[in-house]
């Protein structure tokens, strides 16, 4: 090679190629989705699902079998024969006119002897709401996501703990109510849900935070987050446009941000029982709040208009200081004695503080729900427990 020959070097743009790489990832991605849905789509589920029930029908005895046809005749395994959209219509009609409570399809499940759902729930998938309370259910079933007409989940007072992440799928869910269960965090794939009016996690005690992907619940116009342990609001609920109650009490909050006027619906705030020693003035921004409660035991620096303002009830709740000086001496003790507790006995001991929870905040929103019809806010209230012995 001569010393005076030129030697051509390529020269490689990183720009161009982080380009070229993104842009194959992004209809890769594409593709993904697209398979995912045509699969979702296909005929295979439906017909696995049919061949499921059928060999499950063999197990069952003749009686047995005949109940079950009767309770499933309107599910979609029934549905198989074609109809025009006319006939289709003409038979929904029909079906309406003849009983009108035939079209509130709904599933419900109550009492601790409920370990799991019922193996012929996963054939019903044309119910549209879910009340299943007081049972001894850990987790929701895998065949979740079948439920696509599913418009209301009450899932109360149970050991769940954990939503799973197929809770996204149900699109036409309007209210969510997970209240008092074990929860400590939930899954950024329930902001799918963007038709959720109702959402309603407290008394879960190791939930601290949501994920800001809910922020993309637009039609969302009731959270309750109350009775766990946030120590701030989160940021994602400073997001949803339509709020009207937003209920926070009995966390650990020691603030409120100076941006909750972006609230511009908000009507009831509740935020009684933490640790606030002021409230935030762009409160009196918002022009449609119409009661705020709190505690007043610390507050020591509140906007003099939310005070004054005749539209405006403002709650301030104390606690009886006899009251408090035993909860502290109770606390004292109970602290002593967690290491000498034994595993036995914590099972029966957490249910015991979740029923009266969950007793408490009834009779605080019984309350309060009072003040509605009244003029004015009283001073004090004297709150008196009668128990009957038959």
């Amino acid at each position: 090679m001569g010393l005076g020959r030129k030697l051509d070097v390529p020269v490689c743009d990183l720009s161009l190629l982080k380009g070229i790489w993104e842009v194959r990832v992004k209809k890769h991605r594409q593709r993904q989705k697209k398979e995912q849905e045509r699969v979702e789509k296909s005929a295979l589920p439906k017909i696995d699902q049919q061949w499921q029930y059928r060999i499950y029908c063999k197990t069952l005895k003749t009686q047995d079998r005949n109940l079950l046809h009767h309770y499933l005749e309107r599910s979609t395994l029934t549905d198989i024969q074609p109809y025009t959209e006319a006939e289709q219509q003409d038979h929904k009609d029909s079906q309406d006119q003849k009983d009108p409570e035939q079209s509130k399809l709904i599933f419900r499940l109550d009492g601790d002897r409920w370990t799991a759902f019922p193996r012929e729930l996963q054939w019903m998938t044309y119910l549209k709401e879910w009340h299943v309370t007081g049972t001894q259910i850990r987790q929701l079933p895998d065949y979740l996501a079948c439920f696509t007409q599913l418009t209301v989940l009450e899932i109360p007072k149970n050991v769940i703990a954990e939503l799973p992440p197929e809770i996204g799928k149900l699109t036409e869910l309007r209210e969510l109510n997970v209240n008092y269960n074990r929860l400590s965090k939930v899954p950024p794939e329930l902001g799918n849900c963007e038709n959720l009016e109702r959402l309603q996690l407290a008394g879960n005690h190791n939930l601290s935070e949501l994920p800001f992907e809910l922020s993309s619940l637009k039609q969302l116009v009731h959270l309750d987050i109350a009775e766990n342990r946030f120590v701030s609001i989160p940021i994602c609920s400073l997001r949803m446009s339509s709020l009207q109650l937003l209920d926070l009490s009995n966390n650990s909050l020691t603030d409120l941000p100076q941006d909750m006027d972006r609230l511009e619906k908000l009507v009831t705030l509740f935020v009684h029982k933490n640790n606030l020693p002021y409230l935030p003035h762009c409160l009196c921004n918002i022009s449609t709040l119409k009661m705020i409660v709190v505690s007043g035991d610390e507050l020591n620096c509140i906007p003099t208009k939310l005070c004054y303002n005749p539209e405006i009830k403002f709650i301030r709740l104390y606690d009886n200081p006899n009251s408090i000086e035993k909860k502290k001496k109770k606390e004292e003790e109970e602290e002593k004695k967690k290491e000498k507790k034994k595993k036995r006995w914590t099972q029966p001991r957490e249910e015991e503080e979740v029923k009266k929870d969950s007793r408490e905040k009834e009779f605080m929103e019984a309350y309060i729900s009072s003040l509605n019809d009244r003029d004015t806010v009283p001073y004090s209230t004297t709150k008196v427990t009668i128990s009957c012995l038959l």
